[in-house]
């Protein structure tokens, strides 16, 4: 089971445009999508297509329209004590796939909300086999707050995955090893900040993505998948490196993708595949999900991992591979 915890969720707005955004301009839009998001959430929706039991714990009253839409939708959400309403993100895209997105902060987070969040995911972590911490804080929310949550997991038996940015992210590398999740996914940017590697030297080059990946598990982190947009994703754990490169795609949207990814390395996993399968589903789902409008979580069916073509960089002593 996965239990996915989306502290600062929202109604994803997705607007696509029939030209390329113009600033002060007027554009024409060619439909709109609304749904309810966050990270963790796109995570729990991608298990409910593949039929992996899930929960998602949120932040929200039990009678909250939010909450009934998720029930709708077969995601068996557990709401805790919320600290006001749920916020809205925009999202443009245009017609060549580039996206623009427009996210509020969400209300401000009280103490009692975030002890409720982190006692529930505690609680049910005992009957799962990944924790999953996804998306932004809300404001109010120390910075160190998945940091502390993840120390708490870790005296469990559940592994934990971690996917964030920002100053969250930072705090929690910051306070490793003590907090070291079993996997965190970075993207290139994050990846490079972390490290103080080339942030344009990351996203073009795997080994140096896979060699600033590798100071991570030096510090106690055991899996890194590090997503690099159309140039693939890079696995690094301590059995070595991988890069693995997409199957041709027409980019509609990149929202929700790499929560896509994510959810194919943890399906991988329960379906005890090693690295070069995890990674490989990984990309597969993430790649089909840029397919997709808006933040449409792909189904199994659409998920082509025998098309992912995947390149071994490193073995387990960190030697170089052709």
């Amino acid at each position: 089971m996965i239990v996915t915890l989306t502290p600062n969720p929202s109604y994803d707005v997705t607007v696509a445009l029939t030209a390329a955004l113009e600033r002060g301009g007027v554009v024409r839009t060619a439909g709109e999508a609304s749904q309810c998001g966050g990270k963790g959430i796109n995570i729990s929706r991608a298990a409910v297509s593949a039929g992996v039991p899930t929960v998602a714990v949120i932040p929200a009253t039990d009678d909250d329209p939010f909450v009934h839409s998720l029930r709708t939708d077969g995601i068996d959400t557990r709401p805790q004590l919320p600290s006001g309403p749920i916020r809205s993100n925009i999202t443009l895209t245009e017609p060549d796939g580039t996206t623009t997105k427009l996210n509020s902060p969400g209300p401000e987070a009280t103490p009692a909300t975030l002890d409720a969040l982190a006692d529930a995911l505690v609680a049910r972590a005992e009957r799962a086999d990944w924790v999953v911490l996804a998306g932004s804080l809300p404001p109010g929310a120390p910075a160190g707050w998945y940091a502390e949550v993840v120390t708490a997991l870790r005296t469990g038996s559940a592994k934990v995955a971690v996917d964030t940015s920002d100053q969250p992210l930072t705090e929690l590398v910051a306070a490793l090893p003590g907090a070291a999740p079993h996997l965190m996914k970075p993207n290139g940017d994050e990846l490079a900040s972390l490290t103080g590697a080339d942030a344009a030297a990351v996203e073009a080059d795997p080994r140096a993505a896979a060699d600033a990946a590798r100071t991570l598990l030096d510090r106690g982190v055991d899996a890194v998948l590090a997503t690099l947009g159309g140039s693939g994703a890079v696995l690094v754990t301590a059995a070595g490196a991988w890069h693995a490169t997409p199957p041709p795609t027409t980019v509609v949207s990149t929202v929700g993708a790499g929560d896509s990814s994510l959810f194919g390395y943890l399906l991988a996993d329960l379906r005890h595949g090693g690295e070069t399968d995890r990674l490989a589903l990984a990309v597969a789902y993430g790649s089909a999900a840029a397919a997709l409008p808006g933040t449409t979580i792909p189904t199994p069916d659409l998920v082509t991992p025998d098309l992912v073509r995947i390149n071994r960089l490193h073995d387990a002593q960190g030697s170089l591979h052709a």
